[in-house]
């Protein structure tokens, strides 16, 4: 056999190599299906449904929950898992409210209450701190990340209770309503804003060598490090834009309520995971995408609002949110065929 001969042999055939590729688009348009089914048992359950005013309404109503997750899509591909993500949903916005709500308050610190110019940036600050402090735990310390981020979820849900008195803050600035409030083009701007969020990161993490990198870490990341990624730089920084981006989905709400309440964010975590796992995204790292993440939360609310329109009472939403999650893994299972941890 000529070397060409043993080269064309081992050569990976051009089907193999498109192979990859296809699969991942076809697995990433695996919900359209049942997104077209629950409209079609939606319309038939009350005509509502496929209005443009309840299509807006769904659309609003998961624009601040997509951001989460969004966040914890892009932690889940590199391996890690950031329950903290729910509590910093409230904590940011409500830090912000309690720093510059009442100009006459002094908080305790020795300060006046900030200007309300200064409230989108001290959200942002919030979360991007969080996400520091988790970076350090878990990338320097070598600490567990799901313990971790669930000793940092009470934390944060008690330092929300304890600024706030366990009572609503009210009287938001402009500045903190105008993007959950507004309207752009005749639709709310925190759905823009949602919709710009996941198309930025569905170029980032399927075009850029950042993105590959996160898959790369999620894989295997003794292998990306040996590669020359900087493993430890690139899940701090992860983690430190998921914890902004939920900080700004608080904001967001807190805008459309003009207020933010002490209890806001619990529970919102189980919705998140619903929606990353239904939408293919592996608890493992390494697999998933963020067009598969949009897919997951814009079919769990479709649901959602179908039960709301056929009168089934809110209280069975946490309980639709538990079986998504088992029966999404349990679809995993059988059709990846690998166990998971």
């Amino acid at each position: 056999m000529t070397t060409s001969e043993a080269e064309a042999v081992s050569a990976p055939s051009p089907l193999l190599t498109r192979r990859g590729p296809l699969v991942a688009r076809l697995r990433d348009l695996a919900l359209v299906p049942a997104i077209i089914a629950v409209a079609i048992v939606g319309f038939i359950v009350n005509p509502v449904f496929l209005t443009s005013d309840n299509i807006v309404n769904v659309l609003q109503s998961m624009s601040e929950i997509s951001i989460v997750v969004l966040a914890e899509t892009i932690v889940l591909i590199t391996g890690k898992m950031d329950l903290s993500l729910e509590s910093t949903f409230g904590l940011a916005p409500g830090l912000a409210a309690w720093l510059i709500v009442d100009p006459a308050v002094t908080h305790g610190l020795g300060v006046h209450a900030l200007p309300a110019a200064l409230a989108v940036p001290v959200v942002l600050l919030v979360g991007a701190l969080v996400g520091a402090f988790n970076g350090l735990l878990i990338v320097r310390f070598g600490l567990n990340g799901f313990v971790v981020t669930l000793g940092m979820l009470i934390v944060l849900r008690g330092l929300l209770t304890g600024i706030s008195g366990g009572k609503t803050f009210f009287a938001l600035p402009e500045s903190m309503r105008y993007l959950g409030s507004a309207i752009w083009l005749g639709v709310p701007a925190s759905v823009w804003t949602s919709l710009v969020l996941f198309a930025v990161g569905i170029v980032v993490l399927g075009y850029t060598r950042p993105g590959r990198a996160l898959y790369a870490i999620g894989g295997n990341v003794d292998a990306a490090r040996a590669a020359g990624i900087r493993t430890d730089r690139i899940l701090w920084l992860t983690l430190i834009v998921a914890s902004m981006l939920a900080a700004l989905a608080g904001l967001l709400i807190s805008g459309r309520l003009a207020a933010v309440p002490a209890a806001q964010g619990s529970g919102a975590i189980f919705q998140v995971f619903a929606a990353a796992v239904i939408g293919g995204v592996s608890l493992n790292g390494g697999k998933g995408t963020i067009f598969g993440a949009f897919t997951g939360v814009l079919l769990l609310f479709m649901i959602i609002n179908v039960l709301t329109l056929a009168g089934v009472p809110a209280q069975w939403t946490n309980f639709l949110n538990g079986a998504v999650i088992l029966v999404a893994l349990v679809v995993s299972r059988v059709t990846g065929g690998k166990a998971q941890t």
